[in-house]
């Protein structure tokens, strides 16, 4: 399933260190059919109404704006800190070697909004969950996210399905 999409993901030996097989999702992003059914594809897995598309720095930018039109939905957008202007509420979380933080705007929900994570590939999953939790910390409903891309063996889905989350990708690559 998804085969097609897949096969337009190029995959970049040793980036950006000697082990790491990175998943690039520009090649699927210069395919005009093929970004078209990935959101098309997006659109159809999405459970129930949504009022925001919550998009992770900075790939998920790209994709919950593409998805927020069909869906008739907003975009929020969850970056790293420092980097929105204005009163930001935060969330931290643990990096193999360290911490990092991720902000997101504190008017950029109302509570009670259902909002729909979203980013290009879901891997340890520490980045989508910090976002899960920003959104939940003011107030939002979320219940799903979606990734292009899942790497299973790294487990973040499962970690996200775990914290009550229903998560879904197109397609996964197994390994690292």
């Amino acid at each position: 399933m998804n085969d097609d999409l897949k096969a337009l993901i190029r995959t970049i030996p040793d980036f950006p260190k000697l082990g790491i097989q990175f998943r690039d999702i520009t090649t699927l992003l210069l395919d005009p059919a093929g970004l078209a059914a990935t959101i098309d594809r997006m659109v159809a897995a999405t459970t129930g109404p949504v009022d925001l598309i919550a998009g992770i720095e900075a790939r998920g930018f790209l994709f919950a704006a593409a998805l927020a039109v069909p869906l008739k939905a907003g975009v929020l957008l969850i970056r790293k800190d420092g980097k929105l202007p204005g009163a930001t509420i935060a969330e931290d979380y643990a990096l193999e070697y360290g911490q990092d933080r991720i902000a997101m705007h504190e008017d950029a929900l109302v509570p009670g909004q259902r909002v729909l994570l979203v980013d290009d590939l879901i891997a340890t999953g520490g980045t989508a969950r910090a976002a899960v939790r920003l959104l939940r910390k003011a107030g939002a409903i979320v219940e799903q996210a979606q990734f292009v891309i899942d790497l299973p063996d790294l487990g973040g889905a499962d970690a996200l399905r775990a914290d009550g989350v229903q998560t879904d990708a197109l397609f996964a690559f197994e390994g690292h």
